[in-house]
C-alpha cells in the first residue's frame, strides 16, 4: 500500500482519548509565550457551555431554536463532545490525554450559525479553530497553543448544488472533495474539478489553501477556478466577493481562508474532461537502474504534454530483509491509451510503457484508482463515506527548480534506504503552472519549479518513543535535501503544514510569522499582512502559522 495513499479507506479505525480539560499545547518548532487565561467570562467547560448557550440568542440575526443542538461540552453532553472531536480527528500525534481539548464545539447547521458562534466566541474571549473535517497535517484545526479555546466545527454545512449548464458549483465548506466529485458524477460525465485526488480532504481547507490534483497541468490549481465565495469576517457580517473586496477575495484564494475569517462556501468553475481518460503504475526495482529513468522523467515532465502527469514515488521496502527503496512512476492522462503509448513511446520509451499498463477509466473513476481502490468493482457511494484510519504521520514539502543530477538522485535514493521509513512524492509542473503569474493568488510557486516534494511518514504507534524516533527521520530527510531544492527563502506549500518551518510567536507575531509566511507565500506575504490588518485588524482569528497582523510587529 502506498504511503502516499489519502485516509479514506473501506474499514473504520478509531483511537480514542481520554477527555481532558484544556492545557498548553507547544509546538515543537517553537513554543506560544501567550501567558495563561486571565480574560473576562468563565474558564471551565460547564460554564463556558452555559454563556455561550446563553449569548447565541443575542448574536443571531434571527430567532433559533436549535443552539441547544450544537454546542458540545466534555461536562454537559460529553458523549456528544467526544465523538464529535474523535469523527474529525486526523493525526495521532495530536490524540493524546496531553492533547489539549477545546472547552465546547460548536457544530453549526447553517450559515446565521456561524454569525452567532463568532460573535459569541468575540464577546467572551474564546479563541476559535476552524474545522472542515478534512486533513489536518498539524492539527491547526483542532488543537491550539493557547489554553482557552473552541473548535467551530463545520462539517454538517456539507451541500453541493451543481449546475451544469452555467458549468459552476456552489460547495459549502463543510464537505469533503468526495462529496463535490460525487455530485459532479450525477450531472455530467464529461465535467471535473482540478483539486485532490483523496475524497475525504476537506473543502473548505484544500481550497483555501491552494488544492491541486493529478490535472495541475493542464489546468493549474483548484484556486484558479473559484469565482465566488462568501465568509463570516470578526464583526459576524457574511460577504460575498463583490462585497469584501478584490484584496479579500485574493487572499482567501490560497492564503489560508482561517487567518481571514470563517469561509462558509466556495462558488467553483468546473472544467472539460474527456470521456475516457488513462492511468498506470510503473514500479522499478534498484535492480534496474531506475535513476537513468529519473533523469528522463525529469527533463521532460516541464514541457511534455499538457494532458500527462506523473508523479513519481520513492517508497522504502524490505527485500530478503534488506532495505530498498521501490520506485514507481503512477499516470493520470487525459485522453485514450492509444493516443498515450503514441506520446511516450516518442518522448519518454526510457520507462517501457507496455499496452497492458494502462487502464483507461472515466475522469471519476481515475480518482478511485489514485485513492488506490478497486474502480471496477467500488460503488460511487464511497465517496461520500467520511470513515478514515487514524494513524501518526508527519508531512513536510520543497520544490526542485534545478535538475537533480545523476549523482544526486543516487545519493537522495541511498539515504532514503539508510533510513527505511521515509517516502517521497515528487508531482511535476510545467504547463498551465508555469504560464499562471506568482502573484496571481496567494500562492507563488508556479513558474520556475520543476516539480513539488511531499514528504511522508506514517506509523501505527501512538508510543512517543517511536514518535520521536520517526520525527528524527524526516528532519534528517528534509536537512539532506538542501542542497537540490529551492532556496532564499526555501519554499513550502500551504497545505502540507509543517511546524518544523516556524510558528506564531506571541508579542513578536510579524517577526515569527515573516520566517515560515516568505517559505509558503514568498513576495506575496507582504500583501496577505495588509489585508489581514484591514481586515481583523486584532488578530481575533489566528493559529500557529496564521497570518500576522502589520500592528503585530515587534517593536
Amino acid at each position: 500500500m502506498s504511503s502516499f495513499m489519502c485516509f479514506l479507506l473501506l474499514l473504520l479505525v478509531r483511537f480514542s482519548s481520554a477527555v481532558v480539560k484544556p492545557g498548553q499545547f507547544v509546538p515543537k518548532a517553537g513554543p506560544s509565550t501567550r501567558v495563561p487565561y486571565k480574560g473576562p467570562g468563565p474558564s471551565d467547560p460547564n460554564s463556558i457551555y452555559t454563556s455561550f448557550l446563553e449569548c447565541l440568542p443575542t448574536q443571531s440575526p434571527q430567532p433559533d431554536p436549535s443552539f441547544a443542538s450544537i454546542i458540545y461540552s466534555s461536562a454537559t453532553n460529553a458523549a456528544a463532545y467526544a465523538k464529535t472531536l474523535q469523527d474529525h480527528l486526523r493525526n495521532l500525534r495530536y490524540n493524546t490525554t496531553s492533547t489539549p481539548k477545546p472547552a465546547i464545539i460548536v457544530a453549526p447547521t447553517k450559515e446565521s450559525h456561524v454569525q452567532a458562534a463568532v460573535l459569541c466566541a468575540k464577546k467572551l474571549d474564546m479563541h476559535i479553530k476552524i474545522r472542515s473535517g478534512g486533513h489536518d497535517y498539524e492539527a491547526i484545526s483542532y488543537a491550539s497553543s493557547e489554553p482557552r479555546f473552541m473548535i467551530l466545527d463545520i462539517f454538517n454545512l456539507r451541500a453541493v448544488d451543481i449546475d451544469i449548464k452555467t458549468e459552476t458549483a456552489v460547495v459549502q465548506a463543510g464537505a469533503q472533495l468526495g462529496d463535490l466529485y460525487y455530485r459532479i458524477w450525477e450531472k455530467s460525465k464529461v465535467h471535473g474539478f482540478p483539486s485532490g485526488v483523496c475524497p475525504t480532504i476537506g473543502v473548505g481547507g484544500h481550497l483555501s489553501g491552494a488544492g491541486y490534483g493529478t490535472m495541475i497541468r493542464k489546468y493549474g490549481l483548484s484556486i484558479d477556478h473559484i469565482t465566488d465565495a462568501k465568509i463570516v469576517i470578526a464583526n459576524g457580517k457574511i460577504l460575498d466577493r463583490k462585497t469584501m473586496g478584490d484584496d479579500l477575495f485574493w487572499a482567501i484564494r490560497g492564503g489560508g481562508g482561517s487567518s481571514f475569517g470563517v469561509i462558509v462556501s466556495f462558488t467553483l468553475k468546473l472544467v472539460p474532461v474527456p470521456k475516457v481518460t488513462t492511468v498506470f503504475r510503473v514500479v522499478k526495482t534498484l535492480e534496474q537502474n531506475p535513476v537513468d529513468i529519473i533523469l528522463k522523467w525529469q527533463s521532460i515532465m516541464p514541457t511534455i504534454d499538457n494532458d500527462l502527469f506523473i508523479r513519481l514515488l520513492l517508497n522504502p521496502a524490505k527485500v530478503n530483509k534488506k532495505n530498498t527503496v521501490r520506485v514507481t512512476f503512477v499516470c493520470h492522462f487525459l485522453g485514450d491509451s492509444n493516443r498515450l503509448l503514441g506520446l511516450m513511446s516518442k518522448t519518454f520509451p526510457e520507462l517501457g510503457l507496455k499496452k497492458e499498463d494502462c487502464i483507461e477509466v472515466s475522469w471519476f473513476q481515475s480518482l478511485f484508482y489514485w485513492a488506490e481502490f478497486d474502480y471496477s468493482k467500488t460503488k460511487p457511494e464511497l465517496f461520500l463515506d467520511r470513515r478514515t484510519v487514524v494513524i501518526s504521520f508527519k508531512r513536510m514539502s520543497d520544490y526542485v527548480q534545478t535538475p537533480i543530477t545523476k549523482l544526486g538522485w543516487t545519493a537522495i535514493i541511498n539515504k532514503l534506504t539508510e533510513l527505511d521509513k521515509v517516502s517521497m512524492g515528487f508531482n511535476p509542473y510545467g504547463g498551465r503552472m508555469s504560464e499562471v503569474p506568482a502573484n496571481a493568488t496567494p500562492m507563488p510557486h508556479r513558474a520556475g519549479n520543476l516539480c513539488k516534494i511531499q514528504y511522508s511518514l506514517n506509523w501505527p504507534e501512538s508510543d512517543p518513543k517511536v514518535t520521536e524516533k520517526y520525527m528524527k527521520q524526516a528532519k534528517d530527510m528534509y536537512e539532506f535535501m538542501t542542497p537540490y531544492v529551492s532556496k532564499n527563502p526555501r519554499g513550502a506549500f500551504t497545505n502540507y503544514r509543517d511546524f518544523d518551518i516556524g510558528v506564531m510567536k506571541s508579542g513578536d507575531g510579524f517577526n515569527s510569522g515573516k520566517i515560515y509566511g516568505e517559505k509558503y507565500f514568498k513576495g506575496n506575504f507582504e500583501r496577505l499582512v495588509k489585508v489581514k490588518t484591514a481586515v481583523d485588524p486584532d488578530n481575533f482569528f489566528r493559529n500557529e502559522q496564521s497570518i500576522p497582523t502589520s500592528q503585530s510587529m515587534k517593536t
